[in-house]
């Protein structure tokens, strides 16, 4: 993996895009209404994520609702605050300064639906305390109209199963089958790139960055300056400073190598790959984990992302084998005996200079610190 998505230049984008969007439409108005959201920009999947951001705002108020005298579980409760979602779903009315927020959170959303539908799928798998709940999953998926036939299969076959949740690591589990069962690949940008630049021009290369480490660069010492000119006494003639100047040895001829007896064959040699303590001292630590901090278990740490991504990397797509080392990895009590059951058990193959790596490994660093 030489690339990722940068989610800087998503959001920087996203801001530019929603603030000439926003400039456009409240130059001439105070608030913007639900039937106008739906046709608020040239990108229809921006205006179904701003109305889907609206519904999940209000179910999480609903939550909040709980009393000590009213009953807000009732069946006839609950279909009358479906009812008055309804109803306010009609009477939508948002000024500019509440309403920029979800428009530039949608555009970054839609997006990373286009650009990176793996992460977008990872982020919403992620649910709450790694949780997928299928209620809200069903929602979110309503909105959704780009690349969306995985998660539209996943939801079939937990509606299969009848199941009101699930935990993350098996959403991501029953995700992975479903990628290579469908042979999934995402749908073309062209049409995106295209209507996203119709209003703020759009590099997609702009997105993504390098995964690889910069060189170091190492300064070279500036050359000594020559000492200045002298102007001569007054009769003689130009002359420099005397300056010792050692007249320059003939370098000495290298020594010949001892040569072998026969011709070593020339064969690409295979440096042996440093341990991994080598790997990880060997590079420079990432921004991201300046802050450097413990955590009590590696697996109650991992985003569904990471557990997408250390699968495929470092496990050779196994995520039963990656869920089993992480377990091993959480019994131990030192870190000794993690890395060596990680070099001795798993290692073999792994690419040390690859993001994933350093990423696993700072984990299992923090684990034990």
């Amino acid at each position: 993996m030489d690339e990722k998505i940068s989610l800087e230049a998503i959001a920087l984008y996203g801001d530019a895009y929603a603030d000439k969007v926003l400039k456009g439409f409240f130059a001439s108005k105070e608030k913007i209404t639900g039937q106008e959201i739906l046709s608020l920009c040239n990108v229809q999947q921006v205006n179904l994520f701003i109305v889907r951001e609206l519904f999940k705002s209000w179910r999480e108020e609903t939550k909040k609702l709980k009393s000590a005298y009213f009953d807000y579980e009732n069946e006839e409760v609950k279909e009358s605050l479906e009812n008055l979602m309804r109803v306010l779903s009609q009477n939508i009315s948002i000024g500019q300064a509440h309403f920029a927020p979800l428009l530039k959170k949608a555009v970054s959303q839609a997006l990373l639906a286009v650009f990176d539908p793996y992460d977008f799928f990872a982020m919403i798998l992620a649910g709450k305390n790694n949780k997928l709940e299928v209620a809200p999953f069903r929602e979110e998926i309503k909105y959704l109209k780009i690349n969306k036939a995985p998660l539209e299969r996943m939801l079939q076959k937990l509606e299969e199963r009848d199941v009101k949740e699930i935990s993350g690591n098996e959403a991501f589990a029953i995700l992975d089958q479903i990628l290579e069962e469908v042979n999934f690949n995402p749908e073309d940008v062209e049409e995106y790139l295209e209507k996203f630049s119709a209003v703020v021009p759009l590099d997609a290369n702009k997105f993504y960055v390098s995964k690889m480490q910069a060189p170091e660069i190492v300064s070279t010492p500036p050359a000594p300056k020559p000492a200045p000119t002298l102007p001569p006494p007054p009769g003689q003639p130009l002359i420099t400073p005397l300056v010792k100047e050692e007249t320059p040895k003939a370098p000495e001829p290298p020594k010949p190598a001892p040569q072998p007896s026969k011709p070593a064959p020339e064969v690409k040699p295979q440096a042996p790959q440093p341990s991994l303590n080598e790997s990880i001292k060997q590079q420079p630590r990432a921004a991201v984990i300046d802050n450097f901090q413990k955590i009590g278990k590696i697996k109650d740490s991992l985003t569904i992302n990471q557990k997408f991504m250390f699968t495929k990397v470092l496990f050779h797509g196994d995520f039963e084998l990656f869920s089993r080392a992480i377990d091993q990895l959480d019994r131990y009590d030192n870190i000794k005996a993690a890395m060596r059951y990680i070099e001795e058990e798993h290692a073999t193959g792994w690419d040390h200079d690859s993001e994933e790596f350093h990423e696993f490994m700072e984990l299992v660093e923090r684990r034990f610190l």
